[in-house]
């Protein structure tokens, strides 16, 4: 009984956003936080929306891994590796098709715009 209770995650415990059952990520997963007052902001400016939660507190957006890659995300975004989170997040929009991504460049340049923050264009990649 108690080794049982030992694997028992706590409520808290960092875990994956779930992608739907019929969608497949063959890019991996990452994930963009944003407080819940930019979400309704940026979502009409989007051209296509993938996966999206909410728990509460920030709105997540499901990225192909890697896309933060040489792009400096603006705050008060939050770029998660993984798509890790703690807390109970909730699917609020699925979208068509077979794939949970928002396309992360249109999603940059609208938190760009929303946060009043510049494109970090500038910044060099390395070889």
């Amino acid at each position: 009984m108690v080794r049982l209770q030992r694997r028992r995650s706590a409520p808290d415990a960092p875990h994956r956003l779930m992608v739907p059952d019929d969608m497949s990520a063959p890019l991996g997963c990452d994930a963009v936080a944003v407080p819940d007052r930019l979400g309704p902001l940026v979502v009409p400016r989007l051209p296509r929306l993938g996966c999206v939660y909410a728990d509460g507190a920030r709105w997540w957006w499901i990225v192909p891994s890697g896309s933060d890659y040489a792009l400096p995300w603006p705050s008060p975004a939050h770029y998660v590796p993984g798509a890790l989170v703690s807390g109970a997040a909730r699917l609020i929009h699925r979208p068509e098709g077979t794939v949970p991504y928002t396309a992360p460049i249109p999603l940059y340049l609208n938190l760009c715009r929303v946060t009043g923050t510049a494109p970090d264009w500038s910044r060099a990649v390395p070889a």
